[in-house]
């Protein structure tokens, strides 16, 4: 019975660790040494994500890579805002590469990305950090249950 393969609507508990092209580890379960637990089909993972996973088993190890418009998607000029650099703080002032959050109408906080500082313009990218990336999806499968 411990031996299911993966399939939509089966409980997933797995390692997982993200590498962009270049080695680097974007993201881990074995930093905190817990493994990720979801649900097939949940939205935890993209459907790309998810189709890596299909028949397997317990045990398994894999790699898989996957191009941009597999991962995480090409970045959209259309999360690029232009914020007047008088709206920050001395406290948050911006700088290129700085990750800061920003408060949304629901209350809600969304990370944005300095990318850019002209005069008073500040550029700020809310596209994922991974957009346009490849990236190297590694996964060990603990556990598979219906």
């Amino acid at each position: 019975m411990g031996r299911l393969p993966i399939e939509d609507g089966r409980e997933v508990v797995m390692h997982f660790t993200i590498k962009l092209s270049d080695g680097s580890v974007a993201d881990s379960t074995r930093m905190s040494g817990k493994p990720a637990k979801f649900r097939m089909g949940d939205g935890s993972l993209t459907e790309n994500f998810e189709a890596c996973l299909i028949g397997l088993r317990p045990g398994s190890e894999r790699e898989f890579t996957l191009a941009p418009e597999h991962a995480f998607g090409e970045p959209n000029p259309d999360n690029y805002y232009y914020v007047d650099s008088s709206k920050f703080s001395e406290e948050t002032k911006p700088e290129v590469g700085a990750i800061l959050a920003f408060n949304q109408p629901d209350g809600t906080e969304l990370p944005g990305i300095v990318r850019k500082i002209e005069g008073p313009t500040v550029t700020i990218d809310f596209n994922h950090p991974l957009a346009g990336q490849t990236v190297i999806f590694e996964v060990e499968i603990i556990s598979v249950e219906p």
